[in-house]
């Protein structure tokens, strides 16, 4: 195709630097709100930065969906040269980010949005996979977005949370339940099932050793998974706990791609710093 694609995405994708620049993505931030200031995710506030901000004050941020305006500046920008766009959303069921991106798209007709039914990499995945079929050249942009919706379902998103703290102060358990999980040392596995966030399996005892057998849950003998890449994506655990599940996936010889990445500051200010996921594509 002659036409120019350009893929793009909120920030939610949790796709890193190293990746977007790689594959040529846009990336535009959601917003955080923290200690009265409003931030750019990503680019003027970081987790490291809402966790310091947490152990001092015990104020978590709230994030807010990038608006209309935002969007039509943006999608013009993008278009006045006569390139086409697919952006791709965190979950319409997480977020207004896709509703007002819709909005917004009314008036470009070569703009595409595209809900991935997801968040962080689960939707990095869809990301990385359009800009694979941009390079290729044999689809146009609705075609290419038309391909990701269809993968969307076939996303398998989970990530196994230590501590429910940031779960309960953000309001997503009770102080009961937080108090008899940590009680217990269990760890729950959240996995995202038709958009929406859930809790799966429940894991016992220590994060590390509970991590090994998580990946094996998983992501079992590779059959029925589509394995040209997975994402260890965490929000801030220790290397060698990284280090351990990155290792164990390659062990398993399954995968053509391993990819590390860090998660942003909306997975990061929801689960909190011990958080760890394997995410990948189903076919």
């Amino acid at each position: 195709m002659d036409q120019k694609i350009i893929i793009a995405s909120d920030s939610t994708c949790d796709l890193g630097t190293e990746l977007t620049q790689k594959y040529g993505i846009k990336i535009l931030p959601l917003t955080v709100g923290l200690g009265g200031a409003l931030y750019a995710d990503g680019l003027e506030i970081d987790p490291d930065t809402i966790y310091a901000h947490y152990e001092k004050t015990g104020e978590l941020p709230k994030t807010s969906a990038i608006n209309i305006a935002d969007f039509e500046a943006f999608f013009a920008e993008e278009t006045k040269s006569g390139a086409e766009v697919v952006f791709f959303t965190i979950s319409s069921t997480m977020s207004a980010t896709y509703h007002n991106a819709c909005l917004a798209a009314e008036d470009f007709p070569g703009v595409h949005i595209v809900d991935t039914q997801n968040l962080s990499t689960g939707g990095g995945l869809l990301v990385l996979a359009a800009a694979e079929m941009a390079q290729d050249g044999k689809l146009n942009a609705a075609e290419i977005a038309d391909a990701c919706r269809k993968m969307a379902p076939c996303v398998d998103a989970s990530f196994v949370i230590d501590n429910l703290e940031f779960l309960r102060k953000g309001g997503r358990c009770s102080a009961l339940a937080a108090f008899g999980a940590n009680l217990l040392n269990l760890k729950p596995c959240i996995v995202v099932k038709d958009g929406s966030m859930g809790a799966a399996k429940k894991y016992r005892g220590k994060f590390e050793v509970v991590l090994k057998q998580y990946v094996t849950d998983r992501i079992g003998d590779g059959s029925g998974l589509r394995t040209n890449r997975v994402f260890v994506t965490h929000a801030g655990c220790d290397a060698e706990i990284v280090n351990a599940c990155v290792e164990q996936v390659r062990g398993m010889g399954i995968f053509d791609e391993v990819l590390i990445t860090r998660a942003g500051c909306t997975v990061s200010s929801h689960c909190g710093r011990n958080t760890l996921g394997v995410l990948f594509v189903r076919k």
